[in-house]
């Protein structure tokens, strides 16, 4: 019997094998194990952020440009490996490649924005504040900081983070998902392979104890964290608690509203693609639709037909539109939120759990396979309306009327994303003002925002001050001083014992 490939950190611009517990990789599609990762203790957190630390100083003394000119040579690299990574994702995610290929591409758009650093770390300059004064700003970087992200976007979320908390001087621990952990390691060789110095980038595999480990350190000076709500909520107040900055962007449950004046067959196509893709398994995916009027009776028997046609498949065929949920677990979380909702009383159009993987492809018979599933006549009472599923489940919902659909979603504990399908400007307009959701969408199901823009929700959506990247991302990795300066030649003689003013 061949071993299982080994996994490992990257800890000063080299694999280290830190941690004597391991977790399998699994390919969801066929259900194999196809690696086994190393689960870092910690000590091996330790030295890890022990190189970080040493890096720092030459790093962040680095003229941002050149600093972005090691960026500009990863850029390059990254466009040369972009299949290569969305391979690496569709095997251990089982995203389909088209979907991985566009996740890579979205990272990449965060890389492009922070090899612009020298422009980004700009200070403001005020000439003359009082007689002979003069007064700026500077943004200088924090030091060691840490990104925890999730399994569902292995190569993007990670990009969220680490390129600008590099182009802005720090340095950089990364503890990605064990579930699918090689798509970061590839990305550390090729900053290797663009020059960044060792220690400057680092990954530490694991689990809880890496995390806490982060956590507690007293050399990590910020945490960035995407993932469920509940871990969300303990690593920021942790994480505060020991006197950190604290970034922790949580769950979700994204709503689309659809107008009876709304052109019914995009927002049918809009409603598969965003309920579906990745298995729903996104945290901008659509999981409720919010049908308004008449639009349930038109809108409907489309829906069902496009669901029960799904094109599951495995990952690496170009005509796939689904593929595998991510791990047995999470397959049996999701059939039981299903469960759920039938024993409550929704009304269960498209079933499914009775997906054969055999349908998929060769070699998929014991993969993680599930259909889409279409819930109607849901209600805000009902676990599957109030709780994140994380997987491919669409419920509706009805609304009389917009100002209802609007009171619905408000009532959400949940506040990343939403979007409203409309022809309607003043519909569009008030939707746009009145939703208490941090990104929005009119006729766009998921609008994560460009590079340039930033990510976050509201409510429990996000716990911290700042959103993730864009001008955003860089004050969260950098902290501001203020500089007045003046020359003996315009002090006046004798002590001045009152609050200063402009004079």
């Amino acid at each position: 019997m061949t071993a299982s490939p080994r996994i490992a950190h990257w800890i000063s611009n080299r694999p280290a094998t830190g941690g004597t517990r391991h977790q399998s990789v699994t390919n969801p599609a066929t259900g194999q194990i196809s690696g086994e990762v190393v689960l870092a203790d910690r000590a091996t957190v330790d030295q890890a952020v022990a190189a970080a630390q040493a890096a720092f100083p030459a790093w962040s003394e680095l003229p941002p440009l050149r600093r972005a000119r090691h960026l500009m040579r990863f850029l390059e690299l990254m466009n040369q490996r972009k299949d290569d990574l969305a391979r690496l994702i569709t095997q251990e995610h089982g995203k389909v490649f088209t979907d991985a290929q566009g996740e890579v591409a979205r990272g990449i758009d965060i890389l492009e924005f922070a090899c612009g650093a020298p422009e980004l770390l700009k200070g403001d300059f005020s000439d003359q504040v009082s007689t002979g004064i003069d007064n700026w700003t500077l943004r200088q970087p924090l030091g060691v900081v840490a990104g925890i992200t999730p399994f569902n976007f292995p190569v993007m979320v990670p990009m969220w983070m680490y390129p600008l908390a590099l182009a802005c001087g720090n340095t950089f621990v990364l503890k990605p998902s064990p579930t699918d952990p090689s798509a970061p390691l590839l990305m550390a060789e090729l900053l290797r392979e663009a020059g960044v110095p060792d220690g400057v980038f680092n990954v530490v595999q694991g689990d809880k104890e890496a995390v806490d480990a982060l956590i507690e350190h007293p050399d990590v000076r910020a945490l960035s964290f995407v993932g469920s709500t509940p871990i969300a909520n303990y690593i920021y107040e942790t994480g505060a608690h020991h006197g950190k900055r604290v970034q922790a962007l949580g769950g979700a449950k994204n709503h689309m509203v659809i107008l009876p004046d709304a052109d019914l067959d995009k927002a049918v196509d809009a409603l598969v693609g965003a309920a579906y893709g990745s298995a729903g398994e996104r945290c901008m995916a659509i999981s409720v639709a919010v049908l308004v009027g008449n639009a349930a009776d038109r809108i409907l028997p489309a829906l069902i037909e496009r669901t029960r046609t799904l094109k599951v498949l495995d990952g690496m065929n170009l005509d796939a539109e689904m593929g595998p949920i991510v791990t047995a677990a999470a397959h049996q979380r999701i059939s039981g939120y299903i469960d759920a909702g039938v024993a409550e009383g929704a009304r269960l159009l498209v079933d499914g759990r009775g997906f054969d993987g055999a349908r998929a492809g060769a070699g998929c018979e014991k993969g993680f396979w599930m259909g889409g599933t279409l819930f109607d006549q849901v209600t805000p009472d009902m676990r599957i309306y109030r709780e994140e599923i994380f997987g491919p489940v669409l419920c509706c919902v009805r609304a009389p009327d917009l100002d209802a659909a609007i009171a619905l979603i408000n009532a959400h504990e949940f506040g990343n994303g939403t979007s409203c399908f409309t022809r309607d400007g003043h519909a569009a307009r008030e939707f746009a003002r009145r939703i208490q959701v941090g990104m929005v969408g009119i006729n766009v199901p998921i609008p994560v925002p460009m590079a340039w823009q930033g990510f976050g929700g509201w409510k429990k959506s996000l716990f911290g001050d700042m959103h993730a990247y864009g001008p955003e991302g860089v004050r969260f990795y950098t902290r501001q001083k203020s500089v007045m300066q003046r020359w003996p030649e315009s002090i006046a003689g004798g002590g001045d014992f009152v609050m200063p003013t402009s004079q």
